[in-house]
Parts: structure tokens; sequence; C-alpha cells
């Protein structure tokens, strides 16, 4: 049985929503200004690509009565004189209403285009190969997507509305695991008809490089066997991932895809803001762990209740699954770290992930909230403060797995939430 498309639409509503990455805020470094022209050369592989260490995340990016945010525009042009910058992005990205009611798609990879395009035009000498951003886009695993020419056309209109001829990185968004008709025995996986798909594109030029996202050690190695087998590398696999985000099969996929030479792009780097030791707080007074735990901090958020609800477990701890305290003591520790380096807790945090092998891909909706992300290149952490801050996350006792819908191992669509296990 195959499911109308539009109908499927309705039925997801929510689905495959683009993970969420939190845009921590940028009080205590909005003055730096001479630092967004500075050239990036903290630089890493990914697969035929030459990326930054630290990519950034579209899922904010919006526009303001049909135009690209003016903060976007400077963010974009600031990544190009820095050399370049990798932006991460997927056809179900947008923010209006259509594209969460399941209409919409490609919203914000026309606008990733347009930032890029007008960026170039703004910019005293345009853009060289060198210093143009590279652009990641994803496909979403869907019910009446069944075919390997159905991955073949979604890849093509992604292709087209970023304006290119081939697209730098093709990813699927997660395993096959939105089946509407699961209830009646409908649960047919078309994950391997997806890498045939997603072989073919890179066959035809479509794509330059093809990666996956939230496969665990089993599913990325039986991918990477099966586009082997078709001459086809797989360069990427994008997984939550953070200093209180190793467990429940992180750790053990990060692992797995070093072996086999498959680049990690670690989503969730701050823990949705636990790890920047601020949300919105206005006050430089106020410490890390001070500012995570205030009232004024969790209750400004810019969150819904469920997340805030969460996140203040997480923060505070509840005396059941979370011990009191929460998140504070490890706080303590990076606060201290980040002190002694004259840096920030945030950028603590994402350099430990590149440590371990991995891009971290935060938010950013400023160029100055870009250039504080890249605040954490060209140095990185001692053996000894990435074990002590590992210590500190292990004894909290609790692992972060994602805040109200937006979950590290699941997606709400519209009839619920579809899990999957990276383990």
């Amino acid at each position: 049985m195959r499911l109308n498309r539009s109908a499927a639409l309705l039925l997801l509503a929510a689905a495959s929503l683009p993970v969420d990455a939190f845009v921590p805020s940028t009080s205590k470094h909005e003055s730096i200004s001479s630092a967004s022209s500075t050239t990036i050369t903290d630089l890493t592989q990914l697969g035929t690509l030459t990326v930054p260490q630290i990519g950034c995340g579209t899922i904010a990016w919006s526009t303001e009565k049909g135009r690209p945010n003016p903060d976007l525009a400077e963010l974009v042009t600031t990544a190009c004189k820095q050399g370049g910058g990798f932006f991460d992005t997927g056809e179900r990205y947008g923010s209006h209403a259509k594209t969460a009611l399941g209409m919409g798609w490609g919203e914000t990879e026309c606008l990733v285009e347009q930032l890029i395009r007008e960026a170039d035009m703004n910019i005293d000498s345009n853009i060289s190969a060198a210093s143009k951003p590279v652009v990641a886009t994803k496909f979403t695993p869907s019910p009446w997507r069944t075919t390997v020419d159905s991955v073949i056309e979604a890849c093509d209109e992604s292709r087209k509305r970023l304006g290119v001829d081939s697209i730098e990185l093709y990813q699927i968004q997660m395993p096959d695991i939105v089946k509407p008709l699961r209830f009646l025995g409908i649960d047919k996986s078309y994950d391997e008809v997806y890498w045939d798909g997603l072989a073919e594109c890179y066959h035809r030029g479509l794509v330059k490089n093809i990666g996956v996202s939230n496969y665990g050690p089993t599913l990325v190695t039986e991918c990477h066997e099966h586009l082997a087998k078709r001459g086809v590398p797989l360069a990427s696999n994008q997984i939550a991932y953070s200093l209180i985000g190793r467990h429940n099969g992180a750790q053990e996929t990060l692992d797995r895809c070093n072996e086999l030479g498959v680049k990690v792009l670690a989503y969730y780097p701050f823990a949705m803001g636990l790890l920047t030791g601020k949300y919105s707080s206005t006050s430089p007074e106020l410490s890390a762990e001070d500012a995570l735990t205030s009232a004024l901090s969790l209750s400004n958020s810019k969150r819904s209740k469920f997340e805030r609800k969460d996140l203040e477990r997480y923060a505070n701890g509840d005396g059941k699954r979370i011990p009191a305290g929460g998140v504070a003591p490890l706080l303590r520790t990076m606060e201290i770290i980040a002190m002694n380096r004259s840096t920030s807790v945030a950028q603590v945090a994402l350099n430990y992930i590149i440590c371990k092998g991995a891009i971290p891909i935060p938010g950013a909706r400023t160029s100055a909230q870009y250039v504080d992300n890249m605040g954490a290149l060209h140095w990185r952490l001692t053996e000894e403060e990435i074990i002590q801050m590992e210590n500190e996350a292990d004894n909290l006792g609790f692992s972060f797995d994602g805040a109200g819908f937006k979950r590290s191992d699941a997606k709400f669509v519209g009839y619920g939430m579809e899990k999957w296990s990276l383990s």
C-alpha cells in the first residue's frame, strides 16, 4: 500500500522537523569586530571538502517580510571574509507555518542561496572558489518516497534551490522511521533504497559527497559497506553529541565512524544551551553556573514551556532521574578552564568536540554569534582538561537526550513520536 503524498504531508505535520541548534547569547562578545575579518585556517577534511573545524546550523534562520534578515546577511558576509564557512541546512528547514504543516519545503535552502549570492555581490572582490562557503543539505525520508528516483528528484530540487551544479554534501536526515501506518503492519524500511538513490546521485554528478544522520554503529557500517559496493564513499554521519551527550550510543558511534573514516557532524553541541553557561541573561557579573540556574535565565529563554521544563530539570536537578544540582558541577569545571584560557564556556564546549574528532554544528543568527563560535578554533584543550571534564560529566549521573519535543533520539511526527537508537 502506498500513501498519497498530500495525505501523508498532513499526517506528518511536524514530521522530520529539522534539528534545532541552540544559539547562544553574545552580550559578552558583541564588541569583537576585528575578529570578523580574521581568516580561518583551522580546517579539516570532510570527504573531498576542506571546511572549518566548526560549522553553522541554519535551523533558526528566517526571512523578514520576504527579505533575508540583515543579521543573517552580515553573518554570511563575515563567513566569506574569514575564508568561507560551512553551513548545514535541509529541505525541511523553514520558519513558516506551511513548512511546519509539511508544505513549503526548501525555504531555508533558497534563503542560503540568496544570502551567499548577495554576499558575493557586496564584497569588494567577488568570492573566490577558496573562500566560498560550503553548503550541506539533507534528504528527508518520507512515506511517499519509496524509490531511487524519488531520491534523485529530491536531490535535483535541492540542487536547483541552492543554485549549484552539484551539491557539496547531500545527507539523509534520519533512518527511515516515519511509518504512520505501522499499526496496520505497513512498516517496510526503505533505507537501502535511499542509499542506492544517494549512490545514483553521486554517479550522476548531482552531489560531490554523501552523508547520513542519526545512524548508530550498526547502521552506519551497513551503509558504508553498501555504498562501497557501488564505488561510493560515505563522507559523514550527523548525530547529537556533546560533553553530556556521549551516552546512549553516541560515543560508540563516533568511535566507529572514526574507524571507518566517516566524519561525524555534531548537532546539539551545547546541549540546547546547557553547556554555554547562560541562556538569555544580560548580567555579565553572573558566573556560568549562576546564569544557567537562575530563574531569570530560564524564564526568559525563548523556548516552549515543555522545553523549559526539561531544561530546568537538567540545570537544577529533580532529585529523581537527575540529581540535585543538575549540570552545575560540570559547569564549574568548564568555567575554570575557560577563565584560565581567556575564552568562554561555550567555546570550551565546542573545542571539546573538535578534540574528539568531530565537527560541531552550533547555530548562529548574527555575525557576532558566528564569530564567537569560531573563537573555539586555532587552539586545543589538553588531554588532562578533557579527562577532567569527562569525569565531571560522567559523575553527573545523567545524559542529555533533548528537551520537549526536540529529542536526540526521536522526531515528533503528526501522529506521535518516532524513535531510533544509536546503540
